[in-house]
């Protein structure tokens, strides 16, 4: 890790792998940023194993050159960042697709006391051509979307290339995933952890390369939109849960003791038992939203708010147990009502519409029962502390 320089304001780091056709292109741009604007910084290029020459021309044209040993592009940007000597940062692609030239807006929003400045291609242009109409109309908007909608930033363009941040502050957040969701754990992460985030306009122009990109569009679309849920566990699990559970137990009340007409449509017992495995799959949801949570808790991958761990105290093992008990005693009373009803007929052929609305229920009861017991052990288990074992010499 290279010590960091009080001299120097801005490190414009561009990720490489095999781009001798435009990385000198970048780094002229980038040095003429810093000229012209009387910026104290450099331009330096992570390169992640490039064989076409591509770290002697960025030399040739005035970058400094760091070999990053892990492979992907959240590793070459991992190793770029930990080699920067200046109090801010802006990366982007090493393509030719972002100005380096104009970096100006991005600039002055870390100055104004910004921790993460993203770019927005949707809103500065996006020439004909830069980007695919699949990722343009459909991934990127949908996956911007999801991250607003998950994680509560006013961002436009979640997966813009181009973002400037205060070096120490993004790396205090143990950035960690290899591949292109490097890109989303930055904006997740820094959401998380209430750092200052700013959006300015960029400008996309098609890429300079002859080859075709190193993104691939349903591999990386995957990662990136697996990592947004991983992170919260809260509209994974959490809020699906409860709507189903609740939906479930509507339904269960609503068709317990008759049936129900809806029109020409009659809704029975065959839909009460669909009820009852609303419930149990909803309960069973927001049971993950919790130990997911506490796991990501005690990981440091996710972090906590004073409600969430008054909340958290309050489920201990006796409580969970008590419900538990509770919910499995109604269950077996149920139960028990229905094998009445079967020896009222000498424990002869049963009515089904008439045993089932007891069946189905108790069946239910016990199940979830079951699993908040089983849970709160795990929970419980989650709460041990932690201990390291040294190697015997």
């Amino acid at each position: 890790m290279a010590p960091m320089s009080n001299e120097l304001e801005l490190t414009i780091l561009l990720p490489c792998l095999n781009e001798a056709e435009t990385i000198e292109r970048c780094v002229r741009k980038a040095r003429d940023f810093l000229s012209n604007h009387g910026v104290a910084g450099e331009v330096l290029v992570a390169d992640n194993g490039s064989t076409d020459g591509s770290q002697a021309l960025a030399i040739a044209a005035g970058a400094r050159v760091e070999s990053i040993a892990e492979r992907g592009y959240g590793g070459a940007l991992r190793g770029g960042i930990a080699a920067a000597r200046s109090r801010f940062v802006v990366m982007g692609d090493a393509d030719d697709s972002y100005d380096f030239s104009s970096l100006q807006g991005i600039l002055e929003a870390l100055r104004d006391g910004a921790d993460l400045v993203m770019g927005n291609r949707f809103k500065g242009g996006i020439q004909p051509g830069a980007m695919p109409l699949l990722h343009r109309y459909l991934g990127n908007p949908v996956l911007s979307f999801l991250g607003r909608l998950f994680y509560r930033v006013p961002i436009g363009d979640f997966h813009c290339g181009l973002r400037g941040f205060r070096r120490e502050s993004i790396r205090s957040l143990g950035l960690s995933t290899p591949g292109m969701e490097f890109a989303s754990e930055m904006v997740v992460k820094s959401a998380l952890n209430r750092l200052r985030i700013a959006e300015v306009p960029v400008t996309l122009s098609p890429d300079g390369r002859s080859r075709p990109p190193h993104l691939r569009t349903w591999r990386d679309g995957w990662r990136h939109l697996r990592f947004l849920l991983l992170y919260s566990p809260r509209w994974l699990f959490l809020i699906p849960g409860l709507l189903l559970a609740v939906a479930g137990m509507l339904g269960m009340a609503a068709i317990a003791f008759h049936s129900v007409a809806i029109g020409n449509l009659g809704l029975d017992i065959h839909t009460l038992s669909y009820a009852g495995a609303a419930i149990t799959l909803g309960v069973q949801m927001v049971v993950f939203a919790i130990l997911t949570k506490l796991m990501g808790v005690r990981n440091g991958w996710l972090p906590i708010s004073p409600l969430q761990q008054r909340w958290l105290s309050r489920l201990t093992l006796e409580r969970c147990l008590i419900a538990s008990a509770l919910l499995f005693a109604t269950g077996i009373m149920l139960s028990l009502h229905a094998v009445s009803l079967w020896a009222a007929t000498d424990f002869g052929p049963l009515a089904p519409r008439e045993t089932m609305r007891w069946v189905i229920p108790s069946v239910t009861m016990m199940a979830v029962a079951g699993e908040v017991g089983l849970a709160a052990f795990f929970l419980e288990a989650l709460r041990l502390p932690s201990e390291r074992r040294e190697e015997r010499v």
